[in-house]
Formats: structure tokens, sequence, C-alpha cells
């Protein structure tokens, strides 16, 4: 069976620190690993179709509410987990890029509702074109029974910290 760097690291606490339980680090220090990859991986994606990740990150919240392809601040916030100055900010430079653009909500004119162009709009379906066809390369190494179980495993990790 191949190696990795966690076995490395794993041993060699195991050696260091025998009276130790050490095997969490075989599955969370993978995780971490893994997801230091997947960053590097998804900015290089975003970066070919000329977004960083935080755009896409807002471009692709806006596509996924379907049409008109708007949100409020407050929503975007919530989906993005950022704050609302640095919303703010972002909302402006993708307004400055002709990605989106704000228009006061019919229903209440003190409140803005952020829309997606359709630069915007082609610009992220480019970028998760992409995105989707590089995570697929990267999966190609399991099959999907593996894929589907992998899904499952992780997603009981992740939902006690979605519901804190």
């Amino acid at each position: 069976m191949a190696t990795d760097e966690v076995d490395r690291l794993v041993e060699a606490w195991q050696r260091e620190r025998p009276e130790l339980d050490v095997s969490p680090m075989e599955v969370l220090s993978r995780v971490t690993r893994l997801a230091r990859y997947l960053d590097r991986a998804r900015r290089s994606a975003f970066a070919a179709h000329g977004l960083e990740t935080w755009e896409f990150d807002v471009l692709a919240a806006l596509r996924r509410s379907g049409p008109p392809y708007e949100l409020s601040p407050g929503t975007l916030l919530a989906q993005t987990l950022v704050t609302s100055g640095t919303m703010t900010a972002r909302v402006d430079k993708l307004t400055a890029r002709g990605l989106v653009t704000r228009r006061r909500d019919e229903h209440d004119r003190r409140a803005v509702q952020v829309a997606l162009t359709d630069k915007g709009r082609a610009a992220v379906d480019a970028a998760l074109d992409g995105l989707l066809a590089h995570e697929r390369e990267i999966l190609a190494g399991i099959g999907v029974a593996d894929q589907s179980a992998l899904a499952t495993l992780l997603r009981g990790l992740v939902l006690p910290f979605e519901h804190q």
C-alpha cells in the first residue's frame, strides 16, 4: 500500500508519544491537507476564467437563486459568511467589473437588490463548468459508490459545525 505524508507524521508521533492514540490524525490531517490542495485547485480553476474565489462565491449565490438572479445584501451575507462591510466592498468591485448591478427593491425603496448581469452569469457559468471538470479529474481515482460513501461520511463530520 502506498504511504503519504500523514502516514509518516502518524508513525513519528507513535514513535515519540506511544502512550497517545493519534488515530484521529489519520483522518483529520488528511482532510486538512486535502482542503489545502482543493483550495489551490479551485483558485486555479476560477483564475482560468478571470475570477477570484470570493467573486465566484458571490456570483454563484446569485446564479443559484434562479431568475431574476438577484438577492438582498443580507442574503448574500448569510450565504457567503462575510461581514456587511466586506460584502459592500465586494459588490462595489463586482459592479465596477460589470458582473452585478444594484437596484432599489420595488417593494421597499430603502432596500437594495444585487442582480447578476449577463456578463456575470456567463462568467460564473464558465467558471463552474471549469471547476466541475477539474473536480471530476480529482475524483477519477475513486469509483462512484466510494464517492457517494465518502460524501455521506463527510456530511456526518460537517453537520455538527453547521448547527452551532
